[in-house]
């Protein structure tokens, strides 16, 4: 309970008075419900309670009716009144609790989103994307369905169990200890047989459901290799495998699910005969009240009993969620507002005894590394694989941290307070850029919605990339649709479609990681001859590159080769 209200976050908490609160309310409308149905019973069990009873005497004397048949059916038609009115104010009183409960996943599943994306590219790339996204978009609403939701069921049944046992006791205490002995003994049985094998079915379903998850996001990604490799066969017997897996614990778990309503009916059932055998001998009358009332007890005892087991077989299955949920920290939304300002960059960039070493690693990959970019140069980067080129290069766009030193723009050290102020001038071509599911205009305009794209900018950066004819011969145009991830496009286009994005974006500084490694000879010879072609036309673009051929880096004005 401790954990779960540290989950809780602080803009929920208040609300959850609030639905304890409507829980309490609600557990009075059902007792009033039951309640309704026991004056029904005295009248059909016990015609002469109209004189021993004093509250139907009074009832009687009220509504003054003809007959005792017709009083009989006074009181059922208020009966059926008050359930439909009590079913009306419950139904109302229940968009409380589910307001809350799917709020509360709005909320967990953006802050662990927004969790993630904040701890940085570092953690993003040490981390299984499939699994990230079951994170977010399955284990935040299995947490508020199969953990917060059940124990507010259980809250509720608990209130109303309490209500009803005390109601019986007040009337005939004999029925109320008959339930207790009956009862108690089952929900305590089911919880120590069932403690640890549904939190045990529960973690390995979510191991299931992640490799499971894994294997076909990395079927349909590495789709080609896999084909060509004929790698498919196994994949598939790894995914049959696991959902054989998942298949079998769901079997498991939902038989699990069918014993509290059985070892409630044979409680029940077990009681009614105990009141049988008790009757025996005895006299018909307070025997038939005792026997009807216990029935009418346990025709809604029996749900809420089964409800409180239920719903604790399905908090002790999706236990596993509290610990992924504890990454859910609260995240200020109002943060992510879209940031258009930013960092001046007149003079240079440098590096001062800059140094970065991954978290996992033995040694740093940068070490103590001096360099200084001016305005409007072209620089080459080199050096082996493995070096720390592409690193680099990610201290350089922010998306790393040095371990020590320090990256100056114009004299201003990069922090967190100024970083996303140097991103939005900065442009990225990496080997294999990335491409969103929409058009080519809303790709280049990347980050801005249709209604905001600049044409005329577009066209420019369309025409400098050298994209207009390749895109003039396209049925729709800019407008055309390219694919998850531009399977559409070939490795030329797609590097053009990165080089406009960046010039779109009017960036100051352009960076390129390896982008015409992948690509054929004729074409990395046209892209470079493009990136020639922006360095000369626009001398106050500064460009890096990372090649490994030195002919990708005739251009430059000079070469640094890392490791040297």
């Amino acid at each position: 309970m401790k954990r779960l209200w540290s989950i809780i976050p602080q803009s929920f908490r208040r609300r959850t008075i609030w639905v304890a609160v409507t829980i309490f309310v609600r557990a009075l409308l059902n007792f009033v419900g039951v309640a309704t149905l026991i004056p029904i019973l005295i009248l059909i069990l016990d015609r002469s309670a109209m004189d021993t009873n004093p509250y139907l005497a009074k009832l009687y004397a009220m509504l003054t009716p003809d007959s005792y048949s017709r009083f009989v059916i006074m009181v059922c038609i208020a009966m059926v009144g008050i359930i439909l009115l009590k079913n009306v104010a419950t139904l109302l009183l229940y968009r409380t609790e589910r307001n809350y409960i799917y709020g509360l996943y709005k909320h967990l599943s953006e802050s662990l989103y927004l969790s993630y994306h904040n701890r940085g590219f570092g953690f993003i790339k040490s981390n299984n994307s499939a699994v990230l996204t079951r994170n977010v978009n399955v284990v935040s609403l299995m947490f508020v369905v199969g953990v917060i939701k059940p124990l507010i069921t259980i809250f509720s049944e608990a209130l109303l169990f309490t209500l009803i046992m005390g109601a019986i006791a007040w009337y005939t205490p004999t029925a109320a200890l008959m339930a207790t002995a009956l009862f108690l003994p089952i929900i305590i049985g089911f919880y120590l047989i069932m403690r640890r094998r549904l939190h045990d079915i529960g973690e390995l379903e979510n191991t299931a459901q992640r490799l499971k998850s894994r294997i076909v996001a990395e079927s349909f990604r590495g789709y080609a290799d896999i084909e060509i490799g004929g790698v498919f066969p196994l994949m598939f017997n790894r995914f049959e495998t696991t959902i054989n897996d998942v298949v079998k614990l769901r079997k498991r778990n939902a038989t699990i699910g069918m014993l509290p309503q059985i070892f409630t009916e044979v409680g029940v059932a077990v009681g009614l005969a105990a009141l049988v055998v008790l009757s025996l001998g005895q006299s018909g009358e307070n025997t038939g009240i005792m026997f009807g009332i216990f029935a009418v007890a346990a025709m809604r005892l029996v749900p809420s009993i089964r409800g409180i087991m239920s719903s604790w077989s399905t908090i002790r299955y999706n236990l596993y969620t509290i610990d992924t949920m504890s990454d859910a920290t609260e995240c200020e939304h109002t943060s992510l507002a879209h940031e258009v300002e930013r960092l001046n960059f007149n003079d240079n960039i440098e590096l001062r005894n800059v140094s970065f070493k991954f978290n996992d690693a033995q040694s740093a990959t940068i070490n103590n590394l001096s360099l200084t970019i001016k305005r409007g140069e072209r620089i080459g980067i080199q050096g082996t694989s493995g070096i720390g080129k592409t690193t680099l290069f990610n201290l350089i766009l922010g998306l790393y941290r040095p371990t020590s030193g320090g990256i100056y723009v114009d004299g201003i050290e990069l922090t967190d307070n100024n970083i996303r102020k140097w991103q939005n001038s900065v442009g990225y071509v990496s080997q294999s850029v990335f491409i969103s599911e929409g058009t080519i205009a809303e790709n280049i305009a990347f980050g801005h919605t249709v209604d905001n794209i600049d044409y005329k900018r577009l066209n420019e950066a369309i025409k400098l990339a050298d994209l207009k004819e390749f895109i003039e011969g396209l049925e729709y145009g800019i407008e055309t649709r390219i694919g998850e991830q531009g399977s559409r496009l070939s490795g030329g286009q797609r590097q053009r479609i990165g080089i406009a994005r960046a010039l779109y974006k009017g960036c100051d500084i352009l960076l390129f990681d390896e982008a015409t490694s992948s690509l054929d000879n004729a074409t990395e010879q046209n892209i470079n001859r493009a990136i020639e072609r922006l360095s000369r036309e626009n001398r106050a673009l500064t460009i890096a590159v990372i090649a490994h051929r030195d002919s990708s880096l005739d251009y430059c004005d000079r070469i640094i080769t890392l490791g040297e």
